[in-house]
């Protein structure tokens, strides 16, 4: 039969509009599924979903492309498969316990002309083992270099690993060594230098990794450092003067704890009579003679340190010592010997006070006498003179009077 040109053109025609038919039904049934990462041991869950499914047969393989469910029929023979939820638009199947070996990419299947596949890959996750720390050395010296080196075994993937130095972290050399099945051991180093202040502090090794959480090891530094030496003066509070008694303490700490201490007097030798019990020095009756710079030496076995004391004597007080009511305990010989004298300055305000009070009695008396005898006084012989027309007539009257001196008379006190 003869096809003409206009019929071959309907034929085409007809061709395109069932294909673009059949196009725009396959993407209206869009097949979907999500990739699935699991922890070994635990449950996976695998989704296949359509959108408005036209009664199409939905099923799903395996890595091996074996069904492993057909609508809701699972035809393999493995029962960690479930089926877990099935409608005519999604299937979801469960895997339980899942192992290394059910790593791969699964088929969501859809029974169309010609089939639609989407695909989800499973990923196992194995932790890490417990990581463990290894020290080149259990102690270390101030100022050396210590190393320590942290394993995380058996992780996939491969684990990081951080350090942390109580809140510093630390920088670290890190390799990872392929094992089998995938699975990696990875080794961590790092060093650094301690000081006394590191003693005690933990060393955090610390493991980052998507199947583990809050995974670490740790490890507290031991340092060893010499000691560390201060002088305190017990005795006196104040300045050291010539007759005070002298007592000084030496502290010293270290680790190992110091298992000597020594005093000394530098460039010139120690007072006769000074007293050293330990960590103690006392010297009493103190003098210009005993200046100086005294030592205290401390040392263990990482070294030796110590601490300096300048003792300048003073004069003694001139000043009088008040007495005091409280008696010094006969006990210690030591106690109160040098105190430096008490001046009363009440004492002294009050007799200032007195003296100035007498002094200003004495200024009112005087005044008030000298007030009360103030004026003009005649004598008896002059009496009758202002009364005489002149000298010689005066002296007459002067010279009468005394036949009347019993008449009147005048005292002076």
């Amino acid at each position: 039969m003869a096809i003409t040109g206009s019929g071959s053109l309907a034929i085409s025609f007809s061709v395109f509009v069932i294909s673009v038919a059949f196009l725009q039904k396959v993407d209206s049934q869009n097949l979907a599924t999500d990739n699935v990462s699991v922890i070994e041991g635990e449950t996976a869950t695998i989704s296949c979903r359509v959108k408005n499914n036209d009664d199409s047969v939905i099923q799903l393989l395996n890595p091996n492309r074996q069904t492993i469910y057909f609508r809701d029929v699972r035809p393999l023979k493995d029962s960690r498969f479930q089926l877990v939820n099935f409608t005519d638009n999604e299937l979801w199947v469960s895997l339980s316990n899942v192992s290394l070996s059910d790593e791969g990419r699964y088929v969501c299947q859809l029974y169309t002309d010609p089939p639609q596949e989407a695909y989800a890959d499973i990923t196992v996750l194995v932790p890490p083992g417990s990581p463990v720390i290894e020290s080149r050395e259990d102690v270390v010296s101030e100022g050396n270099e210590t190393e320590l080196t942290c394993i995380a075994m058996g992780s996939k993937p491969a684990a990081s690993i951080r350090w942390m130095k109580g809140e510093e972290e630390l920088t670290g050399e890190t390799t990872a060594e392929e094992m089998y099945d995938r699975m990696f051991t990875v080794t961590s180093r790092v060093r650094f230098s301690v000081t006394k202040e590191d003693d005690g502090v933990p060393v955090d090794c610390i493991i980052d990794h998507p199947a583990a959480k809050d995974l670490l090891a740790q490890r507290h530094l031991e340092v060893l450092y010499k000691p560390e030496v201060k002088i305190v003066v017990t005795y006196p509070e104040g300045l050291t003067r010539e007759g005070d008694n002298l007592d000084l303490t030496c502290i010293a700490e270290g680790k190992p704890r110091p298992h000597q201490i020594k005093w000394l007097r530098v460039d010139e030798d120690v007072p006769l009579h000074t007293v050293v019990t330990g960590s103690e020095l006392y010297i009493e009756n103190l003098n210009k003679s005993y200046n100086g710079t005294y030592r205290c030496v401390a040392s263990n076995a990482v070294g030796e340190a110590y601490d300096d004391y300048v003792l300048y004597v003073y004069d003694a007080p001139t000043t009088i010592p008040t007495p005091t009511t409280n008696p010094v305990s006969t006990q210690d010989p030591r106690a109160g010997e040098g105190t430096p004298p008490k001046i009363d300055h009440a004492v002294i305000g009050g007799v200032v006070a007195v003296v100035m009070f007498a002094i200003l009695c004495a200024l009112i008396v005087l005044g008030r006498y000298f007030a009360r005898h103030k004026g003009t006084y005649f004598t008896h012989e002059a009496k009758g003179a202002d009364d005489a027309a002149d000298a010689d007539t005066a002296i007459i009257n002067a010279e009468g009077g005394h036949n009347n001196s019993d008449e009147k008379k005048e005292y002076y006190i």
